[in-house]
């Protein structure tokens, strides 16, 4: 075991690591600029447990009916061979719905792996349907299995991947959050596609940047395709997986003393994680375990506001030290002077309109 190895063991308490999926792997491109989030990740700390034990329990998840929602959706788009799923694509794409197409069912316990790679990187004309394929990917040294609903190759003489999500596209609009987190879970398994076809001598950008996604459409059941373009959250996912690769550099700046071991007293893991800088924002509560107790945490900073609103205020880090410059009682430092202008300026036109006097 490497020095680095033994020092992620030891933060984990020694457990074996919490394994990631796409997912988990998403939720990291979320806040690129946390080091709290990169350590825990890296060393496959399981942050549900950990943050229940320090008394802050996550609040999110899918709930079991729409799990089984879900579930029900994929099996009636994929049913009778994916000859529906395999129309909807093929529109989607702008190509004419092929003939013969074939469809593999890569599921299953023995193999998957090999069957998967065999599979995707065989030399061919027809195009063809790979169901929940397995797919690798390399997170902070750990190779971590991936399996998208499907990719469909050779269809406009490319791969897609395929995502199915049962959350509805009600007149041609579906909710942007939920869009969002599909494009970026696509996004990795795009990323390990692409892997997995250069470590065959094939070309990565066979794979398109362009994700077809399969939603039910308005309040009835009937299936509809639309592409996403993941280019801008490949970018970010790779920037981050390079920057968990180089956990060396992370953990430099974290104290020697650091722990998450769940055996722990609670206490003195609140008070480790403490340590550990974060970069709270309200969008963390959707899809970081621990956003709750960084939340309670940032309590009094303007990151606790939001990042536009940090930017905004140019590095004020305190809602008490904003209050001060915008009342004018407190002297900015030379980098707050153009943030500190902009408060006064604000707060007179705040007080003049509530003293009915608008400017």
């Amino acid at each position: 075991m490497t020095d680095t190895a033994q020092r992620l063991a030891e933060i984990r308490g020694g457990v074996p690591p919490r394994r990631h999926n796409a997912r988990t792997i998403a939720a990291l491109t979320g806040n690129p600029g946390c080091t709290r989030r990169a350590v825990l990740d890296g060393a496959g700390v399981d942050k549900p447990k950990l943050a229940e034990r320090i008394g802050f329990p996550a609040r999110f998840g899918q709930s079991r009916f729409a799990i089984t929602r879900g579930n029900a959706f994929e099996a009636q788009v994929k049913a009778d061979g994916g000859a529906e799923l395999l129309r909807l694509v093929a529109e989607r794409l702008g190509v004419p719905v092929p003939d013969g197409a074939t469809w593999t069912d890569l599921g299953g316990d023995e193999d998957r792996p090999e069957r998967s790679r065999a599979a995707l990187t065989a030399t061919g004309d027809g195009p063809a349907l790979f169901d929940h394929p397995l797919l690798g990917l390399d997170v902070a040294g750990r190779r971590v299995n991936l399996e998208p609903d499907l990719v469909a190759a050779r269809l406009a003489g490319r791969f897609h991947v395929v995502e199915i999500k049962s959350f509805p596209i009600i007149d041609g609009q579906a909710d942007p959050a939920k869009v969002a987190a599909a494009a970026i879970q696509s996004a990795v398994y795009v990323l390990a596609l692409r892997e997995l076809l250069a470590a065959e001598g094939r070309d990565a950008d066979l794979v398109s940047h362009e994700v077809v996604l399969v939603c039910p459409r308005d309040f009835a059941n009937r299936p509809v395709a639309s592409l996403l373009d993941v280019r801008k959250q490949l970018l970010v996912l790779r920037r981050q997986l390079d920057r968990m690769a180089r956990i060396d550099d992370l953990l430099a700046a974290v104290p020697a003393a650091f722990t998450a071991d769940l055996t722990a007293d609670p206490a003195a893991l609140a008070g480790a994680l403490t340590g550990v800088p974060a970069n709270y924002a309200p969008d963390c509560l959707a899809a970081c375990e621990l956003a709750y107790f960084c939340r309670h945490e940032a309590r009094g900073h303007t990151g606790a506001l939001g990042r536009p609103v940090r930017e905004a205020l140019g590095g004020v880090a305190e809602v008490a030290d904003v209050l001060a410059l915008a009342e004018g009682v407190r002297a900015p430092e030379p980098e707050q002077a153009e943030a500190a202008a902009l408060l006064r300026a604000a707060a007179r036109l705040r007080a003049d309109a509530l003293a009915g006097h608008p400017a």
